[in-house]
């Protein structure tokens, strides 16, 4: 993340969660006011990371992200919420037992305890949703819904994006539809559009790493002097 990365990160739970590797952690976001059929396909969606052995990361919203997490917990997965707030100040009020029972995987936030959420705070925190995992899935968004953000962030980072479609009717489609029109995003339809998406980007990031390091040793290899026996 350069300089746009946390100093630190303050964690309420179990911090090995952060060990993984990124492609275990897969980033569920969408509109706090979502419809019937948006909690829908969170619900199909989450389960699908859960039965893969991945961790739902979310930010312990109304809406999209609630469902994400309620549904990982309720399949016996992991999830991780990212908070735009101190970890002992649940937000929203009407998640914190939500949030509560998430602790039992991860609460983080890059703010220390006892902060208050802001705007410039819920703004920043995009940048955390989408660093944290290997791919990004927009279910339901407004054009000027905060979750686009994340969506962005995670296309700048080099990490896989992926939208659900919706009606052309609702305006609830306007942001995943943005997406997919300006190619940020993969069409996300069901959930094996989102394991291979998440595979994709998993094995992509691999090799990316695996090519920096083999370069980096070629480059040390050169630089050292002969020796002789």
């Amino acid at each position: 993340m350069g300089e746009a990365a946390p100093y630190v990160l303050w964690v309420r739970g179990a911090s090995s969660f952060l060990s993984r590797p990124l492609r275990d952690f897969v980033t569920i976001t969408g509109a706090r006011a979502s419809t019937s059929y948006g909690d829908h396909v969170a619900r199909e969606l989450a389960a699908s990371v859960a039965a893969d052995d991945r961790v739902v990361v979310a930010g312990g919203a109304y809406g999209i992200e609630g469902v994400a997490h309620q549904t990982a917990l309720a399949t016996g997965g992991d999830t991780i919420a990212v908070l735009a707030n101190g970890v002992d100040r649940p937000y929203p009020a009407g998640h914190r037992d939500l949030l509560d029972r998430v602790a039992d995987g991860v609460l983080v936030s890059e703010v220390p305890p006892g902060t208050v959420p802001t705007r410039h705070r819920f703004i920043a925190r995009a940048r955390l949703m989408a660093a944290l995992s290997s791919a990004t899935v927009l279910v339901e968004a407004g054009f000027r819904s905060g979750s686009l953000a994340v969506a962005h962030r995670a296309s700048e980072l080099g990490r896989g994006v992926g939208a659900v479609p919706g009606p052309v009717t609702s305006a609830s489609s306007a942001g995943p539809h943005s997406l997919l029109q300006t190619g940020v995003a993969w069409l996300v339809a069901d959930s094996a559009d989102l394991s291979g998406l998440a595979e994709h980007q998993g094995s992509r990031q691999a090799s990316a790493l695996r090519a920096e390091l083999g370069g980096g040793q070629a480059r040390r290899s050169a630089s050292e002097p002969a020796r002789t026996l």
